[in-house]
């Protein structure tokens, strides 16, 4: 059935919108609203005869075109991955089928662009974290991007920077008010650097060079203290050799060198 457009305004709230009102017999009714994409892509105006079939169309492709909107503005804040918009369309319910034709004309368009994406990322991460490569991998595959195009891209992170990066914790964390041995603050600045995703060559040199710069006194201070907690740990049940031993065995395990634990028990713990 055939219908004519009778009337075409301006939506209060949303100046690119219209609302289409058609004929019903001598009567006037709403019929639908379109974008003005929609509007001038039909030519829609007074007095244009419209069939169902053709009023079916308008409606739907509208629909597209306002989902193809919401996605423009959740681009709008920040690249993203194709994931992240098939996965946002999805959840603001939109049709399968219109989510394939909006993620055809985001692709012909060049509005999104994994590759793109995955170098944008890497370099956001090297400025603004402390972040290694495995990990900001780990992150691009989380969002949506393949394991090839991420690897591509982590392939890019220099090795001076990572360096750089690396060095900078470890000179932060290492001494920072901690007691504890040399050693082991190094094992737990290794595990936490790989837990930050560095690899270990990038871990090892770095640390190698930490080890030249190793505090003795700081060391000696670690030492010290480990070691009269441990006295006092155990001086109530054992005394003389066995107490040495005690404090041997729990400095040791943590990590200290037998000519320092050796130094400690000459000095403060009597046979």
């Amino acid at each position: 059935m055939n219908k004519k457009i009778t009337r075409i305004t301006t939506q209060k709230k949303s100046k690119d919108r219209y609302n289409i009102f058609l004929n019903e017999g001598q009567d006037e009714r709403f019929g639908f609203s379109v974008d003005e994409a929609i509007l001038i892509e039909f030519n829609l105006r007074k007095d244009l005869v419209l069939d169902d079939a053709t009023i079916n169309e308008l409606i739907e492709k509208d629909t597209v075109h306002k989902s193809y909107t919401q996605a423009i503005n959740f681009l709008s804040y920040r690249m993203r991955t194709k994931k992240e918009i098939h996965d946002y369309l999805v959840k603001k319910e939109v049709d399968p089928e219109h989510i394939t034709q909006i993620m055809e004309k985001l692709n012909e368009e060049k509005l999104v662009d994994d590759k793109q994406f995955a170098e944008m990322f890497l370099r956001n991460r090297i400025n603004t974290s402390t972040k290694g490569p495995m990990l900001i991998k780990k992150e691009m595959i989380e969002k949506g991007v393949s394991a090839d195009l991420a690897s591509q891209a982590v392939d890019q992170y220099p090795y001076e920077s990572q360096f750089e990066n690396v060095s900078i914790w470890i000179n932060k964390k290492l001494n920072a008010g901690k007691k504890d041995s040399f050693r082991k603050q190094i094992q737990q600045l290794q595990a936490t650097l790989m837990q930050k995703g560095f690899t270990q060559d990038v871990i090892k040199d770095a640390l190698s060079e930490i080890n030249e710069e190793k505090d003795e006194d700081a060391e000696w201070e670690s030492v010290v203290y480990q070691g009269e907690k441990l006295v006092r740990k155990h001086q109530q049940k054992v005394t003389g050799y066995k107490l040495r031993n005690k404090v041997k065995e729990g400095l040791f395990r943590k990590g200290f060198s037998m000519e320092m634990i050796n130094q400690f028990l000459d000095e403060q713990v009597e046979e």
